[in-house]
């Protein structure tokens, strides 16, 4: 075979070529797969009938499919992309996604400004309803069960920066602020020292009565889970303790303490357990039903949810807390409170029990297992959007799509494509450990002149392997 050679010069590519002349990628074994989940279920004419009184039937450029807008949002979870301008890169750069997005190589890929302009255009009821459809194909493989339910919250950091922060009442930004009380304390011409040593000196520097974003209205001042402070949203999830699907997803102000989102948030569960229960009904009345009839029986939370007053209102929406106590730092007095103090007791008692303890053991597992997937392994843990609404409704998506990845684990194994292609690499790891295991077990190693017996390496023990191997290994989470 003779060897080619690289003339100078730049390449003279020709002016026509035909289609079928393309190069033509085989597409991605996860996201075949994942097409022919959402195809069989009929997902693209769902979506398709639920966004046409947005569009006009004749007017207009040709606009962005519906099917293919709600793909690009669920390709942003399953490759970690956290911006709407790296998932239109992204579907540029692969052939693999073109094929998932049912593009083909003669025809342009949605750029951001498209993908971001559909978004808007879409209602965030809408993007409830996308959510509540994956819910349904969970209940259908028997994925969601709704008795159980756990909550916790976790932040998201806003795209927006502290030092834009102005005043609510005269639109002052911190800087003039700060040199407004150094010349009121008979500093002229301070120094950003001295701005910095007059800062210290005061108490709640940073309070969200006093100060606002411009550039994001919604952000709230928080503490982050690293410490820093920030402009924050706080996002809320009640997963399913038996599956760890996650029923209901709510976008909080970051402020809001976990008593006061607690109610909404289980609300919505309760909403979409109803919604659930009713489909089953309709699509399968003469089978065991899989949604437990009931609705939610059970809620388990952190300490930090803990009042008299949401204990005694679980028990009036007749919902069994299982919400640990914080250390109290005295006796309680209890009078002219006998119905809070019953409720307590009660949970008390609950939470010190095996059941209760196994159920918050479960809790930690399945509610920071979803933080980790959606928002770090997701690439949801800075938002890139501005507003409530537009945050919300790419993290309806976002999760629909954790929700999705759980009906392809069971059917692949995998979540991700990621962890498919660690799959593979632990089955041929574990080949190599098995080779190596009876190589050194002394098959190839004989005594001259002696019988036949097998002979362990002296420098070599071979052990059975109890842990998965870290050389292919390149996701923490297991995602």
């Amino acid at each position: 075979m003779a060897m080619s050679k690289r003339s100078g010069g730049e390449k003279q590519e020709d002016i026509w070529i035909a289609h079928t002349e393309l190069a033509v990628a085989p597409g991605h074994p996860f996201y075949k797969r994942l097409n022919e989940l959402l195809e069989g279920a009929g997902f693209d004419e769902f979506v398709e009938g639920l966004c046409a009184r947005f569009y006009h039937a004749r007017l207009g450029r040709p606009s962005l499919m519906p099917g293919v807008y709600f793909r690009a949002l669920l390709v942003g979870y399953f490759e970690g992309i956290d911006s709407e301008r790296g998932i239109a890169w992204r579907l540029a750069d692969s052939l693999a996604l073109r094929r998932f997005l049912r593009i083909g190589l003669d025809e342009q890929t949605p750029d951001h400004s498209t993908i971001s302009r559909t978004r808007r255009l879409i209602a965030i009821d809408t993007h409830r309803e996308v959510f509540s459809w994956v819910l349904g194909l969970l209940a259908e493989r028997g994925l969601l069960k709704g008795q159980r339910m756990g909550i916790d919250a976790t932040t998201l950091e806003a795209n927006a920066a502290m030092r834009s922060i102005v005043r609510r009442d005269t639109g002052e930004t911190y800087d003039e602020f700060l040199r407004g009380l150094a010349k009121a304390s008979g500093i002229e011409t301070p120094t950003r020292e001295e701005l910095v040593r007059l800062d210290r000196k005061r108490k709640k520097r940073t309070s969200n009565k006093e100060w606002k974003s411009p550039a994001d209205g919604d952000a709230r001042i928080a503490k982050m889970k690293d410490g820093r402070t920030h402009l924050a949203y706080k996002a809320e999830h009640a997963v399913d303790m038996d599956t760890g699907a996650i029923v209901a997803v709510t976008l909080q102000a970051a402020d809001q303490g976990d008593t006061t989102t607690l109610d909404e948030t289980l609300c919505e569960a309760g909403e979409q357990v109803a919604e659930q229960i009713r489909r089953e009904a309709e699509s399968r009345p003469q089978d065991k039903p899989k949604v437990h009839l009931q609705g939610i029986e059970e809620l388990v939370t952190d300490k930090g949810y803990h009042s008299s007053a949401v204990v005694q209102r679980m028990k009036s929406y007749k919902v069994r807390s299982y919400i640990p106590e914080k250390k109290p730092k005295g006796r309680r007095d209890w009078q002219s409170q006998r119905a809070e103090q019953q409720a307590v007791y009660e949970n008390r008692r609950r939470v010190r029990g095996e059941y209760g303890k196994s159920l918050l053991r479960r809790r930690g597992e399945l509610i920071e297992r979803s933080f980790a997937h959606c928002y770090e392994t997701g690439g949801m843990r800075r938002c890139h959007l501005r507003g409530r609404e537009n945050i919300l409704k790419r993290q309806l998506v976002h999760v629909g799509a954790f929700n999705l990845s759980l009906i392809l684990r069971k059917l692949l194994g995998a979540g991700t494509p990621r962890e498919l292609k660690n799959r593979a690499g632990q089955v041929f790891s574990r080949l190599l450990r098995s080779l190596s295991c009876w190589i050194a077990g002394g098959f190839f190693t004989r005594q001259p002149n002696r019988p036949t017996r097998l002979r362990m390496a002296p420098s070599f023990r071979c052990r059975t392997p109890r842990h998965r191997s870290r050389i292919f290994r390149s996701s923490a989470t297991g995602c």
